[in-house]
C-alpha cells in the first residue's frame, strides 16, 4: 500500500467470516469443502493484514450458537482448529503474530483449550498483528460474564458502585486489553452482526459484501479499507475529530 493509503488504516478490523456452506452448495460440494477453503482463506487474510500494518484482527470463528449444527460438522471444525494450532505456531512466530482467544472455554474439548493456551503463551511477546479469535463466543454472553465479574469486584470491595461507568465496565469484557474495532466486515450478503461484539461495535464502521468468505481475497480487504478511509467518523459529534 502507498504511504497515503496507510495513514488512515483502521487499527482494528473485525470480520464475520460467513458463507462457507453456501459457497460449497453453489458448487455442488459438501459443506466440509466450503469450510476447508474458508480456513485456507483465513490464513491468507491474516498474513496479508499483518503485512499491510493492521494491528488487531478479530475473526468470528465459532459462535455459541454454532454448537447447534450437525455433530459431524462441529467435529470437523474442532478438528480443523486443532490442526491449525499444531501446524501454524511456527508460522505465527515467523510473522510476529500474537494469538489471543475470546469466548467461553466450555464445552470446547479440553485438549484444544490446552493448545489454545499454549499457543497464546508462546506468541504473547510478538509485536506485529494481534490475531483475536472469537471461539465459542457470543456478544450477549460476554456482557453477562462481564456483569458477573463486575459484581464480584464490587462485593470484594475492589470497586465501588460509583466507580462503574462505560470505561470501567469495559475492563471486565473479554477484549479489555485491545481497542474497539474501527471497521466490521461481514461477508455473504447478510446485513446483521449476529451477536458479535455487541458492546465494542457501538461506533464501528460497517461494511457488507455479497461475496462468500472463500471468495473474499486480499483485494476485497483493500476495497473495504478504502471504503473505510473515505468515511468521516463523527462519534456522535457534528464534525470528525
Amino acid at each position: 500500500m502507498s504511504e497515503s493509503k496507510t495513514k488512515n488504516l483502521p487499527v482494528h478490523i473485525a470480520i464475520i467470516m460467513d458463507g462457507n456452506g453456501r459457497w460449497a452448495k453453489q458448487r455442488g460440494l459438501p459443506r466440509f469443502a466450503g469450510h476447508k477453503v474458508g480456513i485456507d482463506n483465513f490464513k491468507k487474510i491474516v498474513k496479508f493484514a499483518n503485512e499491510i500494518g493492521i494491528k488487531y484482527l478479530t475473526l468470528f470463528a465459532f459462535s455459541t450458537e454454532n454448537w447447534k449444527r450437525p455433530k459431524r460438522e462441529v467435529g470437523m471444525l474442532m478438528g480443523a482448529l486443532e490442526r491449525f494450532l499444531d501446524k501454524e505456531l511456527a508460522e505465527l512466530n515467523k510473522n510476529n503474530i500474537r494469538l489471543k482467544v475470546i469466548g467461553r472455554d466450555d464445552p470446547i474439548p479440553k485438549n484444544i483449550i490446552e493448545k489454545l493456551r499454549n499457543t497464546q503463551k508462546l506468541t504473547q511477546k510478538n509485536t506485529g498483528l494481534t490475531l483475536n479469535l472469537a471461539l465459542n463466543y457470543g456478544g450477549r454472553t460476554e456482557i453477562v460474564d462481564a456483569a458477573k465479574k463486575m459484581a464480584k469486584s464490587i462485593l470484594a470491595g475492589e470497586k465501588g458502585i460509583e466507580q462503574i461507568n462505560e470505561d470501567t465496565f469495559s475492563e471486565f469484557l473479554y477484549t479489555f486489553d485491545i481497542p474497539d474495532p474501527d471497521l466490521l466486515i461481514r461477508t455473504s450478503g447478510e446485513m446483521r452482526i449476529s451477536n458479535f461484539l455487541l458492546w465494542q461495535l457501538s461506533y464501528s464502521e460497517l461494511y457488507f459484501t455479497k461475496k462468500f468468505w472463500p471468495d473474499f481475497h486480499k483485494e476485497d480487504l483493500l476495497e473495504a479499507i478504502k471504503d473505510f478511509q473515505s468515511r468521516q467518523r463523527r462519534f456522535g459529534d457534528i464534525v470528525s475529530k
